[in-house]
C-alpha cells in the first residue's frame, strides 16, 4: 500500500470491492473471511492468505480463526524449507540493452547444503522482447503495458538462463534475516502467487517487488525510501547493504568468463582446436595421437565441452546431437585423469561500485576563456566514469545535463535523452559486434551551438588485462538551423587495468553530406578518489565550419564527480 492504493493490480488479491484504494475496508473483509470461512481446503482464505492470517493473530492476541486444511501451501512450504534468503544480482549482459542495468532475485536457501537446490523468487515482466518489435518493447514496458509475472523455479535453472545462456556474472549477497523473518516472507510471496501488477522499467520493475519482499520480511526496514523515480537493480544492492541486512557475498563467474579465462590458459597454436571438437569438425580421438602436452589437452577438452554447453545454451545446437557429442568429448577428458583446477579471479565487488546518479563541478579554459561548468545525470554510468565493479566497456545514461557558464552567459554543452554503449571485445572464442547509440544534445557538430543529435553506430573491439581499443562508424544526424547527416569513423583506446584511474582517448573523422569533413579528438584522464568521488581531466580539439572565424577549438576542463 503506497498513499492509500495497493500497487498489486489484479481483483483476485482483494476481498473487498474496493480494496485496492479502501485499507480500511480491505481490513474489515479479511477479518471477516477468516472468521466465517465457508471452505476448509486449499480454497480457503487462510490458504489464500497466510501472511494476512499470521499478521492479524500478531495484532490481535487472543483471536481465535477456524482450522483450515492448506494441502498446496503445505506443499510448496515443504518444498522450500526456508530457513535463509539471498539477494542475487547477476551483472550486466554486454550486447543486450534491456540488460545492462543487471538484475536482482531473491533466492530462498533450505538446510540442504547445496545451494543449487534452493528455489529462486522472480518478477519480470511477461514478455519475450525476442519476439517482439525492440521499440515497442521497450515503450510498453515504460508505459506499463506489460504485466509483472511472479516465478518459483529451482535456482540452478535460473543459473542456466543468467549465468551461461546470457553471459552474465552472477553475485550472491547472504542476507541477515531471521528464519522466521523469511517464514514471513514466503507468507507474502504466496499470497501474490498468480496476480499480476503492470510492470514499469523503471520504477514498478523486478528490484522494486525485491525490496517490498525484503520490507514484508522485516517491517522496520525501509529500502523503497531511497528511490523516487527510477529503481536501478545495483542500486538496490547498495540500499540493502545501506541498511545493514548484507552480511557476506559470493560470487559465480559466467561462462563467458570460464571460456575466457582457457583462452589465457590454452597456447595460441592450439586455441582453435576446442572450437573444432564443440562444432564436431574434428574427432577428440585425434588427441590420443598428437604431441600436445597433457596439461594442454586437458584445458582443450574442457574448453570444448564449455563452448558446447554454451552453444547448446544459445540453441545453436539440437540436443541429440548435443548428448551425442557431450559424451564423446566427457569420456575423452575423463580419460585424461584429474587436472589443475582452473582459478577464476574474483573481479571487483559490484557492491563496492559508484552510484547512480551523479553531480558534476568543473572549471575550464576553452580557446583563452574561462569557463565553469556544472552537470547533472540521473542514471547510470559512463566509460569516462570508474568501471570499477561495472562490466568493462558497457555505458547508459539517461537525461543527463550539462551546462557552462561564463561572464556572459549560461550555455547548454550536453543533453543527453539516452546513450547506450556496447564496447564487446572480441577474443578467439567470442566473436563480438560492438554498438553505441546516442540521442541528444551535443556541441560536435560543425558550429559551436548544441544540436541535437540522433546516431546508432557499430564496430569492433580488441583488449587485454590492461586496456581494449575499438573501431567504430557511426552513421549521425544534426536537427538545428538546418538538417545535417554525416558517416563518422572512430578510434579510441581505453587504459583501465588499475582500479584508481583509468584514460580514454577517440579520434572521429566525420564526412558531411554538404561536403565538409571535421576531426575530433577527445582525451580524459580520470582519478577514482573513493566510492563515490572522482576527479576527472578532459581535453577536447574540435574542428569547426569553414565558414566560421574559428576554425579550430581546444578546450581543457578538471572536474569533480559526486554520486549518490
Amino acid at each position: 500500500m503506497e498513499d492509500g492504493i495497493s500497487e498489486i493490480d489484479d481483483a483476485r488479491f482483494f476481498l473487498a470491492q474496493n480494496g485496492k484504494t479502501d485499507a480500511k475496508s480491505e481490513l474489515h473483509a479479511t477479518i471477516d473471511a477468516l472468521l466465517n470461512e465457508s471452505t476448509f481446503d486449499d480454497n480457503a482464505t487462510a490458504c489464500r492468505f497466510p501472511a494476512r492470517k499470521a499478521w492479524l493473530k500478531e495484532q490481535l492476541e487472543g483471536i481465535e480463526f477456524p482450522e483450515v486444511k492448506c494441502d498446496e501451501y503445505d506443499k510448496i512450504l515443504d518444498r522450500l524449507d526456508p530457513k535463509s534468503a539471498t539477494l542475487v544480482f547477476p551483472s550486466a549482459h554486454i550486447n543486450s540493452p534491456a540488460s545492462m542495468f543487471g538484475h536482482t532475485f531473491l533466492r530462498i536457501n533450505s538446510a540442504y547444503d547445496s545451494k543449487l537446490l534452493s528455489y529462486a523468487i522472480n518478477y519480470a515482466a511477461d514478455a519475450d522482447p525476442s519476439k517482439e518489435n525492440g521499440v515497442i518493447f521497450a515503450i510498453k514496458g515504460l508505459i506499463g503495458g506489460y504485466f509483472g509475472k511472479y516465478s518459483l523455479l529451482p535456482y540452478y535453472d535460473k543459473l542456466k538462463e543468467y549465468r551461461d545462456a546470457e553471459q552474465r556474472d552472477i553475485w550472491e549477497y547472504d542476507l541477515n534475516l531471521s528464519e522466521e523473518e523469511v517464514l514471513r516472507m514466503v507468507r507474502h510471496i504466496w499470497e501474490l502467487n498468480e496476480t499480476h501488477s503492470f510492470y514499469y522499467f523503471f520504477t514498478q520493475n523486478c528490484s522494486y517487488n525485491m525490496l517490498w519482499f525484503l520490507e514484508a520480511a522485516r517491517p522496520e526496514l525501509d529500502l523503497r525510501s531511497y528511490f523516487s523515480f527510477q529503481v536501478i537493480p545495483l542500486e538496490t544492492v547498495h540500499a540493502t547493504k545501506a541498511e545493514g541486512v548484507i552480511k557476506k557475498h559470493f560470487y559465480r563467474p559466467s561462462k563467458r568468463t570460464i571460456l575466457l579465462q582457457y583462452e589465457k590458459l590454452i597456447h595460441k597454436e592450439y586455441i582453435e582446436l576446442p572450437l573444432k571438437l564443440a562444432a564436431s569438425d574434428m574427432d577428440a580421438a585425434f588427441l590420443d595421437t598428437s604431441k600436445i602436452e597433457l596439461e594442454q589437452k586437458r584445458y582443450i577438452l574442457e574448453a570444448s565441452i564449455e563452448l558446447l554447453e554454451y552453444n547448446y545454451s544459445k540453441s545453436k545446437i539440437e540436443k541429440d546431437a548435443y548428448l551425442k557429442r557431450f559424451f564423446l568429448l566427457s569420456k575423452a577428458r575423463a580419460a585424461l585423469g584429474m587436472g589443475e583446477k582452473i582459478v577464476i579471479q574474483t573481479p571487483p565487488n559490484p557492491i563496492e561500485s559508484h552510484q547512480a546518479i551523479r553531480t558534476s563541478l568543473g572549471a575550464g579554459v576553452r580557446e583563452g576563456k574561462s569557463l565553469g561548468f556544472f552537470g547533472f545525470r540521473p542514471a547510470y554510468h559512463s566509460l569516462e566514469d570508474s568501471n570499477y565493479g561495472f562490466l568493462r566497456g558497457t555505458q547508459i545514461e539517461f537525461l543527463s545535463l550539462e551546462l557552462s557558464s561564463d561572464e556572459d552567459k549560461l550555455s547548454l554543452e550536453d543533453a543527453t535523452i539516452l546513450s547506450i554503449v556496447s564496447i564487446a571485445q572480441r577474443s578467439d572464442f567470442f566473436d563480438n559486434l560492438s554498438w553505441r547509440t546516442k540521442f541528444g544534445w551535443d556541441r560536435n557538430s560543425l558550429d559551436n551551438s548544441a544540436h541535437f543529435i540522433g546516431t546508432i553506430g557499430a564496430g569492433f573491439s580488441w583488449g587485454n588485462e590492461f586496456g581494449y581499443t575499438y573501431i567504430m562508424t557511426d552513421p549521425l544526424f544534426y536537427a538545428g538551423s538546418r538538417f545535417t547527416s554525416a558517416i563518422g569513423g572512430s578510434l579510441g583506446f581505453v587504459l583501465d587495468k588499475w582500479s584508481a584511474t583509468s584514460t580514454k582517448i577517440e579520434l572521429t573523422s566525420r564526412y558531411y553530406d554538404i561536403g565538409e569533413t571535421q576531426n575530433i579528438f577527445e582525451f580524459s584522464q580520470s582519478f577514482r578518489l573513493s566510492q563515490n568521488l572522482q576527479f576527472r581531466f578532459d581535453y577536447d580539439y574540435k574542428e569547426r565550419s569553414k565558414e566560421m572565424v574559428e576554425k579550430q577549438e581546444r578546450s581543457l576542463k578538471a572536474y569533480l564527480n559526486v554520486y549518490f
